[in-house]
């Protein structure tokens, strides 16, 4: 099996609670996880934030192969954790014989990045309401809005994954977003009450960007 060959030349286990790197350090490899979570956390004046809990098929510590800036935040292993870890050589090499592995790193990658321009101008300004209000806009754009249902889980960690702050921020936000009746909160969904009004909060935080 060529995932069998894969986790032979790339793979690794770790236990539960075991740190995978640490913010800061210099890197120089990405991970992909085969089985469990990772959970990726940041330390924000002097306290200890979790931005995301990666599962099967996510990738992190990409920007080390890509730009090889030292860590931005810190991997641990939430439970049991099978992962491939290459270099810039290893995952050249991995994306020529696995285009299924290929497609979904590109994937991703090109959706990180189409917000990049937006999110770190932007943050800036230190305006995280903005910023989370667009990224919610930007989440049902991606369902389709006449369709207006998220996770709440998966929305939320990958809009804390993507501006880099602290899953109780986006929660706040959310919270009011569903105060002002523009969102509906129920169990783990995520409804569009109405979609004009977030549109129109998104465009006005475009506006101030550009």
């Amino acid at each position: 099996m060529a995932d069998d060959k894969l986790f032979q030349k790339y793979g690794h286990v770790v236990d539960a609670g075991k740190v995978i790197f640490r913010e800061g350090e210099e890197g120089e490899e990405m991970y992909i996880i085969q089985e469990g979570s990772v959970r990726i956390s940041k330390n924000i004046d002097g306290k200890e934030y979790t931005l995301a809990v990666l599962g099967k098929g996510d990738f992190f510590g990409e920007m080390a192969i890509v730009t090889r800036v030292k860590r931005t935040a810190t991997a641990t292993a939430s439970d049991t954790v099978r992962y491939l870890s290459v270099n810039r050589e290893g995952f050249v090499r991995m994306i020529e014989k696995n285009v299924k592995i290929a497609l979904s790193i590109i994937d991703k990658l090109c959706r990180r990045l189409q917000k990049a321009n937006l999110q770190i101008s932007y943050l800036k300004k230190q305006n995280e309401r903005g910023l989370v209000t667009l990224n919610v806009y930007y989440a049902f754009a991606e369902v389709g809005m006449e369709n207006g249902i998220l996770d709440l889980v998966k929305v939320s960690r990958d809009i804390a994954m993507n501006l880099e702050l602290p899953a109780s921020t986006i929660t706040k936000y959310l919270k009011e977003l569903a105060d002002k009746e523009i969102i509906n909160i129920e169990e783990n969904r995520i409804t569009l009450i109405d979609p004009g009004r977030l549109q129109s909060m998104a465009e006005n935080v475009s506006d101030g960007i550009t």
